[in-house]
């Protein structure tokens, strides 16, 4: 018997089988492709009104630090309060930020709304990822975060060229109220869902500091937390190396002009799709331990390989080769907060994960931002490819401490409703 149909069918059968899924999937995408839309159309909106970059890099710290406060200081709400109230509230406002951007007048106001709705995505992105064990069986998380990932990928591509083009043919304010209804949207399917599908039930509070105390403590005793903690960092900084360095070695050290510069984040986001596409059927066949040190160390390969690319053409495969490396990597992230953290903690976890991914993500820039002008593209390239080469010894030695899932059975073709599925009817 050919022991991958099973996982395989899994993988294909999972949204049409998994209702409860399917509707947090297409909440989660759907947002998530008007947010890359809107993001194109901010920055235009942004540089147009000012023609500074430094306005730009306060729209994108103002993205970034809600959700770094929100792992530090609120992480625990996440647990405490109904998944569901807090998805469809975060929804909500960032629908009301989005209506509220046509009438913003200076890019003071601009950014300030970007703040809320980062606020808003801070509290979203952890509670969803949070709720996807809930919603589908243990079995199906790696097909399940692959899927997720990949749409995520993929809508960041398409979401981001497809913003470019609205604010050109229409302007901005178009797609600003776009992205407004796609929240709208995501609310209701999300609201249709029964709260005990997204949540077993709201985590009992010993008081807000020791509920933090407790979210950070799991994220250092828990074997899966911890790899994430340690690996996932080293290459967030790696990562931040990347992109700060990246335009500089398009531009002046291929000489490759904005088309080069946008070939190669365009093999980025092909990379990235194509690697979360994989991992999923990666991962039950080959093992999480296995697949997380082989996706670090794709990225070493890709990132050093372009660091000493003879041409923009050369580079941009090798960015593909890193991108494949990234999208696999943070669907083994998921299934290492999701499976080594219990219900009751697992929102708060995922909250200071995240938080602390990007406060390596900005102290990575920062460094990248110093030393490109004065090393070198090149440099920051290889330096990154060092970086991304311990998270790969790490992710791989910690992620084998993980204790391995017994293999799926093969499922009875007769009977599709899974539980999950019979519950979420029942609501």
């Amino acid at each position: 018997m050919d022991r991958r149909r099973p996982s395989t069918g899994r993988s294909r059968r999972l949204l049409s089988r998994e209702p409860s899924f399917r509707r947090l999937f297409l909440a989660t995408i759907g947002s998530g492709a008007g947010t890359w839309l809107a993001l194109v159309a901010l920055e235009i909106d942004i540089f147009e009104r000012t023609h500074s970059s430094a306005w730009i890099a306060a729209l994108l710290i103002a993205d970034l630090l809600p959700a770094f406060a929100i792992g530090i200081f609120a992480g625990p709400l996440i647990d405490r309060l109904p998944r569901r109230t807090l998805m469809v509230g975060a929804d909500l406002v960032r629908f009301g930020v989005f209506v509220a951007l046509v009438f913003a007048t200076n890019a003071t106001q601009i950014v300030v709304l970007a703040a809320v709705a980062g606020i808003a995505t801070g509290v979203f992105r952890p509670a969803a990822y949070a709720a996807i064990p809930n919603a589908v069986e243990d079995a199906d998380l790696p097909a399940a975060n692959s899927l997720l990932q990949t749409a995520d990928n993929v809508t960041w591509a398409f979401g981001s060229v497809a913003g470019g083009a609205l604010a050109a043919a229409v302007g901005v304010d178009a797609a600003y109220l776009f992205n407004a209804a796609t929240f709208l949207v995501s609310a209701a399917l999300l609201a249709g869902l029964s709260a005990r599908v997204l949540q077993a039930g709201a985590a009992a509070s010993r008081g807000h500091w020791q509920d933090l105390k407790d979210g950070f403590g799991l994220s250092v005793h828990s074997p899966g937390l911890l790899t994430v903690l340690v690996a996932w960092n080293l290459a967030m900084f790696a990562s931040a190396a990347v992109n700060v360095s990246e335009p500089s070695l398009a531009l002046e050290t291929f000489s490759a002009g904005s088309f080069g510069l946008g070939l190669m984040m365009g093999c980025s986001g092909l990379g990235l799709a194509i690697g979360a596409y994989l991992a999923g059927s990666w991962i039950e066949h080959r093992g999480l331990a296995k697949v997380y040190g082989a996706a670090l160390g794709l990225m070493v390969i890709g990132i050093g390989a372009a660091a000493v690319a003879p041409n923009v053409w050369v580079a941009s495969a090798c960015v593909v080769v890193m991108g494949c490396g990234n999208g696999s990597a943070v669907v083994c992230n998921a299934l290492l907060v999701q499976r080594g953290a219990p219900d009751e903690l697992r929102g708060r976890a995922f909250a200071v994960l995240m938080s602390s991914n990007v406060a390596m993500l900005m102290l990575g820039m920062i460094v990248a931002g110093r030393l490109t002008d004065t090393l070198g593209a090149r440099w920051i390239w290889g330096a990154a490819a060092v970086a991304a080469w311990v998270a790969a010894v790490a992710g791989y030695t910690l992620s084998r401490r993980v204790a391995p899932v017994a293999p799926p059975q093969p499922e009875a073709e007769a009977f599709p409703v899974t539980a999950h599925a019979a519950e979420s009817a029942q609501h």
